[in-house]
């Protein structure tokens, strides 16, 4: 018996939010009256102290402590065909987070007992733990669709509450109750230690839990202030799970690994992380800290700890021209049948310098292994890293191998590799490298006199795109970063379909630490609504460029037609641009890829009967569906019980029975007489005025009548059912 918590969306306003409801899993009857008599005496004094009554008794008995709350470690879903297209991209992404970093999966719903639905409702929210209650909404609203978000809410109904609602909260943040707006105080409230469970993890202000300094304020002062003051603008990230987040799931879920990550390496320990070098070469990798003619520095500590941050580097300036050197990986186990290989490559050698990378596959056919050649890499020599993605597709035991060899130009350095990351995800389709990003923060003025754009990209059906980076974001609000997408004019438009259909282009700013599984990158997805039109004019925004674009230039003199794009203002605050890996050896990395976009409802069709095709129900039971599978409520025996009414009750059971509906009824009849109270109260306190107020109590007393001739006349058992789930 959870609380539906809800999430603030940075950047909007107004977002409607779901209203608390304690008591869900009551009758349906009886939690819907509770709902309405609470909903609609907001702002009453009486009405907020009852639902801070039966929200202090809703705590008293939810718990994410015991297994009862926990999913299986893979969770079906559903997505609902009301979710905003884009939002159902992002959905799988997410996921796809939970797969690298954690050992929890999502799989589509195939009739299982319990499920997560997620559909478009208002706002941002979700239940905490599994409710046991078959179908369990998950809603992504407007504006919710980023990655964070989603990954926050999936957080929720996998067992966890706000990082702000922790026993020790006090210790770290401060909750200004005053400054939070009128029916949202549930959501910043505080547990106890039995029913939140800090699994010895300290508190997290970077975590995705936490919510933001300005989380539902009803004016322009802080609602949460933290007792660091310089946490006050890192509280309430939505770029991705922290370190503690994940340390947190993976206890909770007792994950000893993670599904589709496969290795990391940054070299910085002797045994480079199991590699080995080949025999069939006539050279070695060797591991260094520095090269006289460059890397200066390896990429993991940039050169800032000492005794400390090497590489791996193939020397070129020695030998003859076609000596080798090979590195090859430990052997890894796949199972998802494709892989990333994503590494940092420094060329200080000669242009004529390659570095190969093969995959060795085992087989039962060549238990010896095979070599296949994946990439080429070439280039002339450049005096920074470079960040590389090679995608693989082994569906057998294998090791990465890396080749260096030797051109036939003088060299002076050699080839050299780092912070090597493997995963079974699919590598972004496009870089977008931004060096000197430092200068860019320091002299680019705000607005769109300061933005800058990326080389032409195309998409995987051959649109072409641009992203434009504002770096000092709008004139009114120059903190932040701005990022936009546009389709411009390209080779394929005389063959394409326009408008643009469902094609979701995503952005994400490369957080370059390391390990990818430590990496809070910033993201944001959109996607092109073929019937979408243009703010400024009738024609559709995603439409051929040159018909609905305007003239532009790339840096070379070429112009073309760039659309009107859309994206948004507020990316990333420049704070949060410098409180990770975001900026390193002065680059940042954008990482592109336009696909399309998912397009159908993972939903399978179950047939489910209306009715029980053979009772199976003793006693003169009779047998009803009830969440697609046959149940036995009880006929005019009420005291029959078990899954067919094969048994009658003890008299202990007879006992709760007869006081629990005691109680059910006490409690709807208070409700009524408070009700009475309230609206005589309104009715001679207000007269003028007051035709609406009246009315409403009118409706309210109705309900209320009803429904407690409902309990009189519904089977006792009934509520015994749904009692028995919460109290026992």
């Amino acid at each position: 018996m959870l609380q539906k918590l809800e999430t603030p969306v940075e950047g909007s306003e107004g977002i409607s939010n779901p209203s608390l409801r304690p008591l869900d899993n009551l009758p349906k009857f009886l939690s819907s009256l509770i709902s309405y008599i609470l909903n609609g005496l907001v702002g009453d004094m009486v009405c907020f102290r009852l639902h801070t009554y039966f929200l202090s008794l809703m705590q008293k008995r939810s718990s994410i402590i015991g297994d009862n709350y926990r999913w299986p470690h893979v969770i079906p879903y559903v997505l609902d065909d009301s979710l905003e297209m884009n939002a159902k991209g992002l959905i799988l992404k997410a996921f796809e987070q939970y797969q690298l970093k954690t050992c929890i999966d999502f799989k589509p719903w195939e009739g299982e007992e319990n499920y997560i639905s997620v559909f478009k409702g208002s706002g941002c929210w979700s239940s905490v733990g599994n409710q046991q209650e078959g179908l369990q909404q998950l809603s992504i609203g407007a504006n919710c669709d980023r990655i964070g978000t989603i990954q926050h809410e999936f957080l929720h109904a996998l067992g966890f509450w706000h990082e702000q609602s922790r026993s020790d909260r006090d210790d770290y943040v401060s909750i200004v109750w005053d400054n939070i707006q009128p029916g949202k105080d549930h959501n910043f409230l505080k547990y106890n230690d039995t029913t939140s469970d800090s699994l010895n993890v300290p508190y997290d202000y970077t975590s995705v839990m936490h919510y933001s300094q300005n989380a539902f304020r009803n004016g322009t002062e802080p609602t949460i202030v933290t007792n660091i003051p310089d946490f006050m603008d890192v509280i309430g990230q939505r770029m991705d799970f922290s370190d503690y987040d994940l340390q947190k799931l993976n206890r909770l879920y007792n994950c000893s690994s993670s599904l589709s990550f496969m290795d990391t390496c940054s070299f910085e320990l002797e045994n480079i992380c199991g590699m080995i070098q080949s025999s069939d070469d006539n050279s070695d990798w060797q591991r260094l800290s520095q090269v006289p003619a460059g890397p200066n520095t390896d990429h993991t500590n940039m050169g800032e700890c000492e005794d400390s941050g090497f590489f791996m580097h193939f020397n070129t300036s020695v030998g003859v021209e076609g000596s080798t050197a090979i590195l090859e990986s430990r052997i890894l186990y796949p199972k998802r049948g494709f892989q990333c290989l994503q590494f940092y490559f420094y060329n200080s050698g000669h242009e004529s310098d390659r570095l190969y990378v093969w995959v060795r596959e085992y087989t039962s056919a060549h238990p010896n292994g095979t070599l296949r050649l994946i990439e080429e890499i070439k280039g002339s020599p450049v005096t920074y890293w470079q960040l590389h993605h090679v995608s693989l597709n082994v569906t057998s035991k294998f090791r990465v191998v890396f080749q260096g060899m030797r051109g036939r130009g003088l060299s002076n350095g050699g080839l050299s590799i780092d912070d090597i990351n493997l995963s079974e995800t699919q590598c972004p389709h496009h870089v977008w490298h931004i060096r000197n990003f430092t200068h860019l923060l320091n002299t680019s003025p705000a607005g769109t006199a300061g933005t800058i754009y990326s080389p032409p990209f195309y998409s995987s059906k051959g649109y072409a795109f641009q992203v434009s980076l504002q770096v000092n974001g709008t004139t009114n609000n120059p903190f932040n970063l701005g990022m936009y997408l546009y389709l411009i004019s390209g080779a394929n438009d005389d063959h394409l379909q326009w408008p643009c259909a469902w094609q979701q282009g995503t952005m994400i700013l490369l957080d370059q630490h390391p390990d990818i599984r430590q990496r809070m990158s910033n993201q944001r997805s959109i996607t092109t609504d073929p019937l979408q039109l243009s703010d400024s004019s009738s024609s559709y925004l995603w439409d051929r460029p040159d018909k609905v674009g305007s003239i532009a230039s790339f840096s070379n003199g070429t112009t073309f037609m760039r659309g009107p794009g859309s994206g948004t203002s507020a990316f990333l605050t420049h704070q949060r641009l410098r409180s990770r890996n975001f900026i390193k050896e002065d680059s940042v990395y954008i990482l592109l890829t336009m696909e399309a976009s998912v397009t159908q409802t993972e939903k399978p069709e179950i047939e489910v009967p209306d009715f029980c095709p053979d009772n199976p129900c003793e006693n003169d039971g009779v047998c009803v569906i009830v969440d697609r599978a046959p149940v036995c409520p009880a006929g005019d025996n009420w005291w029959y019980m078990g899954e067919k009414c094969e048994r009658k009750g003890s008299t202990e059971e007879n006992t709760i029975i007869a006081v629990s509906s005691t109680i059910v009824v006490f409690v709807v009849m208070l409700i009524v007489t408070i009700t009475t109270a309230v609206c005589l109260k309104k009715k001679y306190s207000h007269v003028r005025g007051t035709l609406l107020e009246n009315h409403n109590c009118i409706i309210l007393l109705s309900i209320t009548f009803i429904s407690t001739i409902m309990i009189k006349a519904c089977k006792v058992w009934k509520i015994i059912s749904l009692l028995d789930k919460i109290l026992c």
